[in-house]
């Protein structure tokens, strides 16, 4: 699909583990709305031991191509004159079966829509990581996790901040064996459970997709016979089901 741009959060360690902490991010996007300039993210520990979880972020850039990269922000002690993300706090103790909560607070003019990459570092304490326990707590559970199977996973997720004067301008191109949704507002809008079925056989399928459309860029595929194209176009809290025929 030409002119798509699909931001993925990806996980950043994947094992299999017998003992130790196991967090959940919840939803891989989070979106921020113009509005508002603070979002509560909770994470949870289902794993067996206390997670130690760092949280990391960098803004996602976009060249004249449409290819991004992701770049530092200031740290965590300038974060007064931070322009940018921000989580409060960036250092979580999660206790084993509970929640904690963390803060991202935006800071800056909002003219443009901003993308950042947050993750979720589960880690083993050590003293420079500001974490508020004893160094006889730290031993304590660096040798509990030796004693069992030592793997931390952690998650990437996207966070979309909007801009103040939020506008959404869709326009629908459906054309005879073309399909074009092209975002023409300064908003990302998202296309979303895309499916592409054969008409009247809804268990022949391609894969469910979902797609974020940034301003100025398009979803587009090719329309073929007998095929059947449904998904949820969603503007902020807008939600419109679509229907397309081959």
């Amino acid at each position: 699909m030409k002119y798509l741009l699909a931001l993925i959060g990806l996980c950043l360690f994947a094992h299999t583990a017998q003992a130790g902490p196991n967090i959940n991010v919840g939803v891989v996007y989070d979106y921020l709305d113009g509005g508002k300039s603070t979002y509560l993210k909770r994470i949870f520990n289902g794993g067996t031991s206390t997670a130690f979880v760092k949280v990391e972020i960098l803004e996602i850039l976009y060249d004249a191509n449409g290819l991004p990269r992701e770049v530092p922000l200031q740290t965590q002690a300038n974060a007064t004159a931070r322009d940018g993300l921000m989580a409060s706090p960036a250092r979580l103790i999660v206790p084993a079966n509970g929640m904690q909560g963390t803060r991202l607070v935006y800071l800056g003019e909002r003219a443009t829509e901003r993308y950042f990459r947050v993750r979720y570092i589960p880690v083993v304490p050590e003293k420079e990581d500001a974490f508020a326990v004893s160094e006889e707590e730290r031993e304590q559970y660096q040798q509990s996790l030796a004693a069992g199977v030592n793997v931390l996973a952690g998650y990437g997720t996207v966070f979309f901040v909007r801009p103040t004067d939020t506008r959404y301008d869709t326009r629908i191109d459906n054309g005879a064996s073309r399909y074009e949704l092209r975002n023409n507002g300064n908003s990302v809008i998202v296309v979303d459970e895309f499916k592409n079925c054969a008409a009247g056989k809804p268990n022949d399928c391609h894969p469910t997709t979902k797609n974020h459309v940034l301003p100025g860029r398009a979803f587009v595929f090719e329309k073929e016979a007998g095929r059947q194209y449904t998904f949820k176009l969603l503007e902020g809290d807008k939600q419109q089901n679509q229907e397309v025929k081959g």
